[in-house]
């Protein structure tokens, strides 16, 4: 089902995202810390150096890339590498970093925040970025933010908590990028796996990355584990619609923290993995850049 589609060995593999086009897709090794251009054509690599590490990106209007750092935003030039400074949050706290993150509806890049020390506490931030560089504080309270992702009409918006292992959702104004209150969509067990990295897909079904059990997650706009695909490695990290169509499935994975047991087992941990025919994405907006 799922293919190697590039040996990266990425320390945390993260953030894929579809660049429609280029017919590139973009993704992040938070840890080395790297942008990386992948070309699903020629299997050829490219990575492009950041000065801190990243959690996230998004492919803007313009062509740039932004890029979150450890708690500041920067633009990336795809072309030459060159970064130039785009929005600070200061009010993050010292010890956070930004993590996963995505372009919503409105235009607007939205990424969270994660305590970065081993014993983790509820210091996360939810933050939404607007094109001119303003943030605004849209959530606190989360240990490890993640999963970000849109229903297809716009209309809901999806985020976990991957420490905390719930899935969380709220509706969402397209126009304003105001949200209702939020509710509790589902909880996670062993079974199921952390929720890391998600995606949409065309039927508005959430597709979750089932971190430390080794699996996709498809769950229902109501919450309802509608399926599950076993993945080849262990620790898939974030799903993305890929291809002319979007019915090109990428994932992400890690192997950061892995014992030699399980490197020897899985040498492709870290890797960019690819299925097709699985599922239709749901277009990902671009930042209004």
């Amino acid at each position: 089902m799922f293919s190697l589609a590039a040996d990266l060995r990425a320390q945390v593999g993260e953030s894929p995202v579809w660049d429609a086009a280029r017919g590139l897709l973009w993704m992040v090794d938070i840890l080395a810390p790297c942008v990386i251009r992948f070309d699903p054509a020629t299997g050829v690599t490219r990575r492009i150096p950041v000065p801190e590490v990243c959690g996230s990106l998004a492919l803007c209007r313009s062509g740039a890339l932004l890029v979150a750092q450890r708690a500041s935003l920067v633009r990336l030039d795809p072309a030459t590498g060159a970064i130039t400074p785009f929005a600070t949050l200061a009010e993050e706290p010292g010890e956070n970093r930004l993590n996963d993150g995505k372009v919503g509806p409105d235009g607007c890049f939205w990424v969270g925040s994660m305590d970065d020390r081993p014993e983790k506490h509820p210091t996360g931030l939810l933050w939404r970025i607007k094109p001119d560089g303003r943030a605004e504080r849209r959530r606190e309270g989360l240990v490890v933010s993640n999963g970000l992702a849109w229903s297809p009409d716009g209309r809901t918006i999806w985020h976990a908590d991957s420490r905390l292992a719930v899935l969380d959702c709220a509706d969402f104004d397209p126009a304003t990028g105001s949200t209702g209150p939020w509710r509790r969509l589902r909880d996670f067990d062993e079974a199921t796996g952390r929720p890391d990295g998600a995606a949409c897909d065309a039927q508005g079904n959430y597709w979750s990355a089932g971190v430390s059990a080794g699996r996709i997650n498809v769950i229902a706009p109501d919450g309802t584990l509608l399926r599950h695909f076993d993945f080849p490695v262990p620790a898939p990290t974030m799903p993305c619609f890929a291809g002319p169509d979007l019915s090109t499935l990428f994932v992400t994975s890690l192997r950061a923290g892995k014992d030699p047991a399980a490197l020897a087992a899985h040498p492709s941990l870290g890797g960019l993995f690819r299925a097709e025919g699985l599922g239709q994405g749901a277009p990902v907006p671009l930042f209004a850049d």
